[in-house]
């Protein structure tokens, strides 16, 4: 049998040698004459071969304190048969750790430390894969990579990265079916839902030549509370139509309220599956405490069907930016691009639609005497698209009941979700993606977006814990604030 690995003598006083390496260079006098930078970059890169002999010592000495294991219901005993080596990657390096193997009596074996130490299955720290991960979450995997190896200077492969995204993403829903619903106390006295798309670009396989790339969609939902905001109607119709802000609205606007407890959430498989977290995220906030509740969308007919079907009690709105971008389409197509009263006819139309005169919209962008000008076949068909779309989705632009009412009528939190979440992630240049792997990356960036990272880490190993040593080892993390304490 191999020797107990226990720390030497000799490998706490390298580590003491190292500390006093460090403090006698602070103080040295050539150190004097050194810039702030390369101080601070020299004693980075030592204090990290330290923490390597500090954790390598603790290592060691778990290994050498731990015992049998305890005998099972079954009855099963083990004896120990011998010294067993794995690698542990942390944030300080690599590190050999000796543990002690024991045989069960009925097969198989088991190194009890394992459990003690909550080491995972893969030979990466938990620390340095969320570090790790959470520069995934935010940057391209090379990228990811390369600023691990800047900070750390550790070398990771592109490959590993994507396998812990793979791997550290699993739980992702678990964790958002387990979280609590903010108090009613704290909630807004809206519950607002919004849904949107987005469009994910797919590797094509190389059996299919020249076809084209093919895109999967990402359906993205977010749930939050407010309280009602009361809005000037001709104010957001000239905003919509870009026209310059007046000074002295500005100084009298109504501050926004804070959306509360915003959570979102997206999935590559499917509307349906996005709807069914969707429910269960909603049943746990409702409550009589919500005066009212709304569902915002573009006009994806889709979309609008399931927030009918299975979400009857909500009040659905047409996001009012979806529909300002359609008038302002038929109104330079009716008036000309460059026409100088361009912006002014789209803020007057969508001023009608503020005040809930649908009718008188519908009735001038058809009144062909009020057309300044003969038409091509695209302007007569953007006109055209723009009346089938305020006709079809009437029902939901009673805007001088929602504003009244002080709801909100713009999807700007999914708006923003679906290009901040999905499309400053997944859409660089050149990006492709499998299923699988996209979805991974999303789970993340949806966790890190939510800021909700810490406690979905903390988690994710006691789950991991669970799975590979049962309930009969309890996990031994204490709290981060413990943890941190005592280099406070």
């Amino acid at each position: 049998m191999s020797h107990d690995p226990e720390p030497s003598i000799a490998q706490v006083a390298e580590a003491d040698e190292q500390f006093r390496k460090l403090v006698e260079y602070v103080e040295s006098p050539a150190t004097l004459s050194s810039t702030a930078y390369e101080v601070e970059l020299s004693l980075f890169r030592e204090v990290l071969v330290l923490g390597r002999s500090l954790l390598k010592i603790f290592m060691d000495r778990k290994a050498a304190a731990s015992g049998a294991p305890r005998q099972g219901a079954d009855g099963a005993t083990t004896r120990q048969h011998s010294w067993q080596t794995r690698t542990y990657v942390s944030v300080f390096g690599p590190i050999a750790v000796r543990r002690r193997y024991y045989r069960r009596s009925e097969g198989g074996g088991v190194c009890p430390v394992d459990a003690e130490l909550s080491l995972g299955r893969r030979r990466y720290s938990y620390l340095l894969r969320s570090w790790l991960e959470y520069a995934v979450a935010g940057e391209a995997y090379d990228e990811a990579v390369s600023l691990i190896e800047r900070i750390l200077g550790l070398q990771l492969s592109k490959r590993v990265a994507e396998r812990l995204a793979d791997d550290d993403s699993e739980d992702v829903d678990a964790f958002y079916e387990q979280k609590s619903a903010p108090p009613a106390a704290e909630e807004g006295s809206i519950l607002v839902v919004q849904v949107d798309g987005k469009g994910v670009r797919m590797w094509n396989p190389p059996e299919v030549p020249g076809r084209r790339t093919q895109k999967k969609e990402a359906v993205i939902t977010a749930v939050y509370t407010t309280e009602p905001h009361f809005r000037d109607p001709e104010e957001i119709a000239d905003t919509l139509a870009g026209k310059p802000r007046d000074g002295s609205r500005c100084e009298n606007r109504r501050r926004r309220p804070e959306p509360v407890a915003k959570e979102l959430r997206v999935t590559l498989e499917g509307k349906d599956r996005a709807f069914d977290c969707l429910e269960r995220a909603l049943d746990k906030r409702n409550g009589p405490h919500f005066r009212a509740r709304v569902a915002l969308t573009d006009g994806d007919p889709a979309l609008q069907d399931r927030v009918a079907d299975r979400l009857a009690d909500f009040t659905l709105i047409l996001d009012i930016v979806h529909v300002a971008s359609y008038v302002r389409s038929a109104s330079a197509a009716l008036l000309g691009e460059n026409n100088p009263v361009l912006q002014d006819y789209v803020a007057c139309r969508l001023d009608e639609l503020m005040a809930g005169r649908l009718d008188r919209v519908l009735a001038t962008l058809e009144d062909r005497q009020l057309r300044g000008r003969s038409l091509s076949e695209a302007d007569e068909r953007a006109v055209a698209t723009t009346i089938g779309y305020l006709r079809r989705n009437a029902p939901y632009l009673r805007y001088d009941e929602y504003l009244a009412n002080g709801w909100p009528i713009a999807s700007g939190a999914i708006e923003g979700a679906a290009g901040h979440l999905v499309k400053d992630r997944m859409e660089r240049a050149g990006m492709k993606w499998r299923p699988p792997g996209a979805q991974s990356v999303l789970s993340l960036r949806t966790v890190r977006v939510n800021d909700d990272w810490d406690d979905y880490q903390r988690f994710r190993r006691r789950r991991q814990h669970l799975r590979l040593y049962g309930p009969g080892d309890s996990f031994p993390e204490a709290p981060e604030h413990c943890i941190l304490a005592p280099a406070a």
